[in-house]
């Protein structure tokens, strides 16, 4: 099992970054030839998720719908000012996990796995860990 964490910086105030390539890395430097990878996020205004990353128009309409679904003015008891960042976040989840085989990460063809912004721009953390076979 091994463990560890990356930075990920977000540009705006909401945005999701692919962060597939920094996780096959992680497998590639790490040897592992099969097992489970987690990536978790320890944020509470953000998300992880995995979806088509070919057309980034996918991640545009996703944006789009939960600026829709989540009202930003509504009267919020929390008053950080942020709340729908926090509601946007429990609509991804804070983690995912992928199947390892033959070195790879196993994903659709349009598959990819981001790090979902919802209260950027910041400075963030994934942690992940390996699970070998």
């Amino acid at each position: 099992m091994v463990t560890g964490r990356f930075s990920v910086s977000t540009a705006s105030g909401m945005e999701f970054v692919d962060i597939t390539a920094n996780l096959q890395r992680i497998i590639d430097e790490n040897d592992v030839a099969s097992g489970l990878l987690v990536a978790y996020n320890p944020h509470t205004t953000a998300g992880i998720t995995i979806n088509e990353g070919a057309d980034p128009a996918v991640q545009s309409d996703l944006i789009g719908i939960f600026r829709r679904i989540i009202p930003l003015e509504y009267p919020y008891k929390h008053q950080e000012g942020n709340s729908p960042s926090h509601m946007m976040a429990t609509l991804t989840g804070s983690s995912v996990t992928v199947i390892i085989e033959d070195g790879r990460l196993i994903l659709g063809t349009w598959q990819r796995i981001f790090f979902c912004e919802y209260d950027g721009p910041r400075n963030r953390k994934v942690w992940w860990k390996i699970l070998r076979d």
